[in-house]
């Protein structure tokens, strides 16, 4: 196999902190391995027409380490194995078309980042011959393989201060305070976020809810004392029996839109406990700013692993930490799987035992003595 010297670069999906720190280790660790490297725009679509991407060398990246966001953009919509696309050289198949442009830019390795729908596509295109190394990218941290992906950290710092702002005026107003996260059908962001918090009740898409058993849980603290609590919601939560809350249903190219739980939630707390209720959704607040240390130093390990892996060949393969490493997957074992998080894990067990409601009954109720509020509240 001739040496590669020259490697395209480009991200995919929703945008995540760390992705410029991943974009400038690959530049800084390829070309002093005397590779070039080339950035393609908007994801897949820097593959459409020629002018949709740009050499990149160290001096275009220096700086980028602790901003937010992607200097070569990104899309969360499309597959380019679904349809075709209009190009100033006429109507085309979209992949057919990736492919010829990777080869007329004289590509000899592709770099995805991105998450689990964009790394589906990159194998697709793996599979057809393009030598492919994927890295993991999600502030969900539902891809399977990686123990942690760059961004997760820097979502849950967010998270965590939100619910540290939210405790100050429900504690001074006396009410419940429902805040949503996001997470999609994972819930490590709300399960994170919420113990670091402090937070009463914490509501995952892996454990369906009853609202009968949060509103327990915050008549209990009522009981000791408290007179107010928190309840963090992630957004693909739902009740026993029932279905995640979705905002906008599913179109060609797009997945469906999660939220709207925490308004479910806040009303039937409101309703079964007489206390007032307000809630906050987050949102894509998670997703912007600088990334944490952690998710730098994570990102940038997963860019110096690529180059490693492009230059010994080891192509159709997933980047990954599994502490204390950084190893590689093979995509096909990544693809088409969700990470949730485990019933068993540790977090969920300590947080029970420290009498967090998931909303299933199943939290430890304190004993009613004279230490009780003294011994249950924060």
């Amino acid at each position: 196999m001739a040496p590669i010297t020259r490697i395209g670069v480009l991200t995919g999906g929703g945008d995540a902190p760390g992705l410029n720190a991943v974009i400038r280790a690959v530049v800084k660790s390829a070309c002093n391995a005397g590779i070039e490297v080339l950035g393609l725009e908007d994801s897949f679509d820097g593959l459409i027409e020629p002018n949709r991407s740009r050499p990149l060398t160290p001096k275009n990246v220096t700086g980028i380490l602790r901003l937010g966001g992607t200097i070569l953009g990104t899309v969360n919509r499309g597959n380019p194995f679904a349809y075709p696309v209009n190009t100033s050289e006429g109507m085309l198949d979209y992949s057919a078309r990736c492919i010829e442009m990777y080869r007329k830019l004289g590509l000899g390795a592709l770099v995805v980042i991105g998450g689990d729908g964009t790394l589906a596509i990159a194998y697709e295109f793996y599979k057809r011959g393009v030598p492919i190394v994927g890295v993991p990218k999600t502030i969900d941290n539902d891809i399977v393989g990686t123990v942690s992906s760059f961004g997760f950290d820097t979502a849950v710092n967010f998270a965590t201060e939100a619910i540290d702002r939210l405790h100050t005026t429900a504690e001074a107003h006396h009410r419940v305070m429902v805040a949503e996260v996001m997470g999609r059908y994972a819930g490590w962001i709300a399960l994170y976020a919420g113990v670091a918090g402090g937070a009463d009740v914490i509501l995952i898409p892996e454990i369906p809810f009853e609202i009968e058993g949060v509103a327990e849980r915050i008549l209990e603290r009522e009981r000791w004392g408290a007179r107010f609590s928190i309840v963090v919601v992630a957004e693909g939560a739902r009740p026993k029996g029932g279905k995640a809350t979705v905002m906008k249903q599913a179109v060609e190219g797009r997945a469906e839109r999660l939220g709207g739980i925490a308004q479910q939630v806040a009303d039937g707390l409101e309703k079964l406990t007489g206390k007032e209720t307000r809630f906050v959704v987050l949102g894509h607040l998670q997703r912007g700013g600088t990334p944490t240390s952690s998710d730098r130093v994570l990102a940038t390990r997963f860019g110096g692993k690529v180059v490693e892996c492009i230059r010994e060949g080891d192509f159709g393969k997933m980047v990954a930490f599994q502490p204390p490493d950084i190893v590689t997957v093979p995509l096909q074992d990544v693809v088409g799987h969700l990470k949730p998080v485990p019933l068993d894990f540790d977090l969920i067990r300590t947080a029970k035992a420290l009498g967090v409601s998931f909303g299933d009954h199943s939290h430890q109720k304190p004993e009613v003595t004279s230490r009780t509020s003294e011994c249950q509240i924060e």
